[in-house]
């Protein structure tokens, strides 16, 4: 075998490598995507304490009260750990998921609707601004939702900030 056909056959190795090595990299990042990391804590299960505030605030639209749902709560809790990881309120992830493909990939049909917020404030507070913020107070009054999920995140790097995000469904 001659030093060129040696070259050669080293080079084809280290490029076979270099591949197997894109290969599993290209794979481990698709796995990582299919793999979603959902947050946990106490602000997992406040759907429940809101309930009685919603409910007023329908009734004083002469609407059907909502029904706390586990599903939407863990797609509420999902966005609100996402913006509490990006330190910022949005709609979107931050893979650039809307919240159309984040409801679908939570198995949520039909229609629904999100309000968001991020402050230092407590439950009263965050249906207060809500309230008298025309958006979010058509999206609580909607009449075809008849199911809500509501969860908050702290921010990691200041316990007394919260990123809130509420779901609502049919």
């Amino acid at each position: 075998m001659t030093a060129q056909e040696i070259e050669i056959r080293q080079a084809g190795l280290n490029r076979r490598k270099w591949l197997q090595a894109a290969a599993l990299a290209a794979l481990a990042g698709l796995a990582a995507c299919s793999t979603v990391s959902l947050p946990t804590g106490e602000g997992a299960g406040v759907s429940s304490s809101a309930t009685g505030t919603l409910t007023s605030i329908r009734a004083s639209a002469g609407l059907a009260p909502l029904i706390p749902d586990a599903q939407l709560e863990q797609a509420a809790l999902q966005q609100a750990g996402y913006m509490a990881q990006g330190g910022r309120m949005t709609h979107t992830t931050g893979w650039g998921k809307d919240f159309a493909s984040r409801v679908k990939g939570n198995g949520i049909a039909g229609a629904a609707a999100e309000n968001i917020a991020e402050g230092r404030f407590d439950l009263q507070k965050l249906f207060d601004i809500w309230v008298h913020s025309p958006g979010h107070r058509r999206n609580m009054l909607d009449p075809r939702f008849t199911r809500f999920g509501l969860a908050y995140v702290r921010d990691g790097r200041d316990s007394n900030l919260r990123y809130w995000s509420l779901v609502l469904g049919k």
